[in-house]
Protein backbone atom coordinates (compact mmCIF):
# COMPACT_ATOMS: atom_id res chain seq x y z
CA UNK A 1 0.00 0.00 0.00
CA UNK A 2 1.28 3.58 -1.03
CA UNK A 3 2.76 5.78 2.00
CA UNK A 4 5.59 8.08 2.49
CA UNK A 5 7.47 9.30 5.36
CA UNK A 6 6.93 12.29 7.28
CA UNK A 7 9.47 14.71 7.81
CA UNK A 8 9.59 15.37 11.22
CA UNK A 9 11.42 18.37 11.25
CA UNK A 10 9.12 20.11 9.20
CA UNK A 11 6.02 18.55 10.51
CA UNK A 12 3.29 20.97 12.22
CA UNK A 13 2.66 18.37 14.74
CA UNK A 14 6.28 17.76 15.87
CA UNK A 15 6.42 18.36 19.11
CA UNK A 16 2.77 16.34 19.98
CA UNK A 17 4.54 13.54 17.99
CA UNK A 18 7.62 13.12 20.30
CA UNK A 19 6.15 13.72 23.29
CA UNK A 20 3.20 11.31 23.23
CA UNK A 21 5.11 9.11 21.16
CA UNK A 22 7.10 8.25 24.54
CA UNK A 23 4.40 7.38 26.61
CA UNK A 24 3.35 3.36 27.55
CA UNK A 25 -0.16 4.08 26.82
CA UNK A 26 -0.33 6.64 24.15
CA UNK A 27 -4.06 5.64 23.15
CA UNK A 28 -6.79 8.02 23.78
CA UNK A 29 -10.48 6.97 23.18
CA UNK A 30 -13.99 8.88 22.75
CA UNK A 31 -17.60 7.41 23.31
CA UNK A 32 -19.90 9.45 21.48
CA UNK A 33 -23.55 7.86 19.59
CA UNK A 34 -24.39 8.67 15.77
CA UNK A 35 -27.87 9.05 14.75
CA UNK A 36 -28.48 6.29 11.90
CA UNK A 37 -31.99 6.43 11.40
CA UNK A 38 -31.90 7.22 7.83
CA UNK A 39 -28.85 5.39 6.90
CA UNK A 40 -30.68 2.22 8.40
CA UNK A 41 -34.38 3.07 6.28
CA UNK A 42 -32.00 2.99 3.32
CA UNK A 43 -30.09 0.02 3.80
CA UNK A 44 -33.49 -2.17 4.29
CA UNK A 45 -34.93 0.02 1.55
CA UNK A 46 -32.32 -1.08 -0.75
CA UNK A 47 -31.91 -4.47 0.55
CA UNK A 48 -28.66 -4.26 2.15
CA UNK A 49 -27.12 -5.49 4.85
CA UNK A 50 -26.86 -2.43 7.23
CA UNK A 51 -23.68 -3.73 8.90
CA UNK A 52 -21.67 -3.26 5.33
CA UNK A 53 -23.76 0.46 4.85
CA UNK A 54 -22.52 1.62 8.04
CA UNK A 55 -18.67 -0.16 7.66
CA UNK A 56 -17.87 1.01 4.16
CA UNK A 57 -19.04 4.89 5.28
CA UNK A 58 -16.79 4.31 8.15
CA UNK A 59 -14.15 3.63 6.04
CA UNK A 60 -14.79 6.25 3.42
CA UNK A 61 -15.39 8.92 6.40
CA UNK A 62 -11.60 7.82 8.55
CA UNK A 63 -10.03 7.85 4.49
CA UNK A 64 -11.16 11.28 4.00
CA UNK A 65 -9.06 12.65 7.76
CA UNK A 66 -5.17 12.63 6.85
CA UNK A 67 -4.72 11.94 10.57
CA UNK A 68 -6.44 8.45 10.78
CA UNK A 69 -4.31 7.50 8.01
CA UNK A 70 -0.57 8.99 10.05
CA UNK A 71 1.23 5.39 11.01
CA UNK A 72 3.85 4.95 12.97
CA UNK A 73 6.76 2.03 11.34
CA UNK A 74 9.96 1.55 13.37
CA UNK A 75 9.86 4.22 15.16
CA UNK A 76 9.16 6.23 11.47
CA UNK A 77 6.02 8.93 11.18
CA UNK A 78 4.22 7.67 7.72
CA UNK A 79 0.67 9.10 5.79
CA UNK A 80 -0.61 6.05 3.60
CA UNK A 81 -2.91 6.92 0.44
CA UNK A 82 -5.74 4.92 1.46
CA UNK A 83 -6.92 2.85 4.26
CA UNK A 84 -8.42 -0.43 4.84
CA UNK A 85 -10.80 -1.99 7.63
CA UNK A 86 -10.46 -4.84 9.74
CA UNK A 87 -13.77 -5.91 11.17
CA UNK A 88 -13.99 -8.74 13.44
CA UNK A 89 -16.76 -11.46 11.70
CA UNK A 90 -18.49 -13.71 14.26
CA UNK A 91 -18.54 -17.89 13.45
CA UNK A 92 -21.67 -19.56 14.10
CA UNK A 93 -19.49 -21.97 16.97
CA UNK A 94 -19.01 -18.21 18.62
CA UNK A 95 -15.84 -17.85 17.52
CA UNK A 96 -14.17 -14.75 15.64
CA UNK A 97 -11.74 -13.93 12.99
CA UNK A 98 -10.26 -10.82 11.32
CA UNK A 99 -11.08 -9.58 7.87
CA UNK A 100 -8.91 -7.35 5.57
CA UNK A 101 -11.20 -5.29 3.47
CA UNK A 102 -9.62 -2.98 1.32
CA UNK A 103 -11.26 0.44 0.42
CA UNK A 104 -12.87 0.98 -2.72
CA UNK A 105 -14.29 4.31 -3.77
CA UNK A 106 -17.23 2.01 -5.57
CA UNK A 107 -19.77 1.42 -2.70
CA UNK A 108 -21.13 -2.05 -4.52
CA UNK A 109 -17.58 -3.33 -5.22
CA UNK A 110 -16.75 -2.87 -1.31
CA UNK A 111 -19.73 -4.84 -1.01
CA UNK A 112 -19.05 -7.39 -2.83
CA UNK A 113 -15.48 -8.08 -1.78
CA UNK A 114 -16.41 -7.62 1.62
CA UNK A 115 -18.97 -10.71 1.58
CA UNK A 116 -16.26 -12.48 -0.16
CA UNK A 117 -14.08 -11.82 2.91
CA UNK A 118 -16.65 -12.73 4.89
CA UNK A 119 -17.30 -15.85 3.63
CA UNK A 120 -13.69 -16.86 3.71
CA UNK A 121 -13.61 -15.93 7.54
CA UNK A 122 -16.83 -17.77 8.38
CA UNK A 123 -15.53 -21.21 7.00
CA UNK A 124 -12.52 -20.88 8.53
CA UNK A 125 -11.57 -21.59 12.02
CA UNK A 126 -8.24 -19.40 12.21
CA UNK A 127 -8.01 -15.65 13.67
CA UNK A 128 -6.25 -14.49 10.78
CA UNK A 129 -7.18 -15.65 6.62
CA UNK A 130 -5.25 -12.94 5.57
CA UNK A 131 -2.33 -10.57 5.18
CA UNK A 132 -2.39 -7.07 6.28
CA UNK A 133 -0.25 -4.13 6.25
CA UNK A 134 0.00 -1.20 8.58
CA UNK A 135 -2.76 0.75 6.95
CA UNK A 136 -5.82 -0.71 9.10
CA UNK A 137 -8.63 0.48 10.72
CA UNK A 138 -9.01 -2.02 13.58
CA UNK A 139 -12.77 -2.70 14.02
CA UNK A 140 -15.48 -4.52 16.23
CA UNK A 141 -19.79 -4.24 16.13
CA UNK A 142 -20.95 -5.00 19.40
CA UNK A 143 -24.57 -5.07 18.27
CA UNK A 144 -25.79 -6.73 21.20
CA UNK A 145 -24.41 -3.61 23.88
CA UNK A 146 -25.33 -0.40 23.85
CA UNK A 147 -22.17 0.23 25.82
CA UNK A 148 -21.56 3.84 26.97
CA UNK A 149 -17.71 3.09 27.50
CA UNK A 150 -14.82 0.66 25.82
CA UNK A 151 -11.47 0.00 26.77
CA UNK A 152 -9.38 -2.42 24.01
CA UNK A 153 -6.89 -5.52 24.73
CA UNK A 154 -3.16 -4.43 23.97
CA UNK A 155 0.11 -5.58 24.06
CA UNK A 156 2.34 -3.18 24.76
CA UNK A 157 5.66 -4.75 23.59
CA UNK A 158 4.06 -4.56 20.68
CA UNK A 159 4.40 -1.21 18.42
CA UNK A 160 0.42 -0.46 17.41
CA UNK A 161 -0.32 2.79 15.95
CA UNK A 162 -4.23 1.92 14.09
CA UNK A 163 -7.48 3.52 15.48
CA UNK A 164 -9.32 1.17 16.79
CA UNK A 165 -13.25 1.96 16.08
CA UNK A 166 -16.07 0.24 17.58
CA UNK A 167 -19.90 0.45 17.19
CA UNK A 168 -22.97 -0.71 19.45
CA UNK A 169 -26.35 -1.91 19.23
CA UNK A 170 -28.95 0.21 17.07
CA UNK A 171 -31.21 1.98 19.84
CA UNK A 172 -34.74 3.75 19.03
CA UNK A 173 -35.18 6.91 20.28
CA UNK A 174 -38.71 7.77 19.29
CA UNK A 175 -38.22 8.64 15.98
CA UNK A 176 -34.95 8.31 15.79
CA UNK A 177 -32.14 5.49 15.68
CA UNK A 178 -28.95 6.04 17.66
CA UNK A 179 -25.90 4.03 18.17
CA UNK A 180 -22.77 3.93 20.05
CA UNK A 181 -19.67 4.63 18.37
CA UNK A 182 -15.88 4.31 20.31
CA UNK A 183 -12.55 5.53 18.55
CA UNK A 184 -9.64 4.74 20.30
CA UNK A 185 -6.33 6.70 18.62
CA UNK A 186 -2.83 6.90 18.92
CA UNK A 187 -1.88 10.40 20.80
CA UNK A 188 1.17 11.39 18.86
CA UNK A 189 -0.89 11.44 15.19
CA UNK A 190 -4.53 12.30 16.39
CA UNK A 191 -6.07 15.24 18.68
CA UNK A 192 -9.54 15.06 19.59
CA UNK A 193 -10.17 17.63 17.00
CA UNK A 194 -9.32 14.93 14.06
CA UNK A 195 -11.75 13.03 15.98
CA UNK A 196 -14.71 14.97 15.98
CA UNK A 197 -13.78 15.75 12.18
CA UNK A 198 -14.13 11.93 11.57
CA UNK A 199 -17.65 11.37 13.85
CA UNK A 200 -19.32 14.67 11.92
CA UNK A 201 -18.05 12.99 8.52
CA UNK A 202 -18.99 9.49 9.49
CA UNK A 203 -22.86 11.65 10.15
CA UNK A 204 -22.82 13.50 6.94
CA UNK A 205 -22.44 10.20 5.25
CA UNK A 206 -24.70 8.70 7.21
CA UNK A 207 -27.23 10.98 6.63
CA UNK A 208 -27.20 11.01 2.65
Amino acid sequence: MKKHIIDINSWSRREQYLFFSTFEEPFFGIISKVDCTQAYDRAKAQNKSFFLYYLYRVLQAANAIENFRYRIIEEQPYCFEKLTISPTIGRANETFGFAIIDYEEDEELFIANANKEIDKVKNTNTLFTSDSDENLIHFSALPWIDFTGLSHARRYSTSDSCPKISVGKVVSEGDRKTMAISVHVHHALVDGMHVGLFLDQLQALLNE
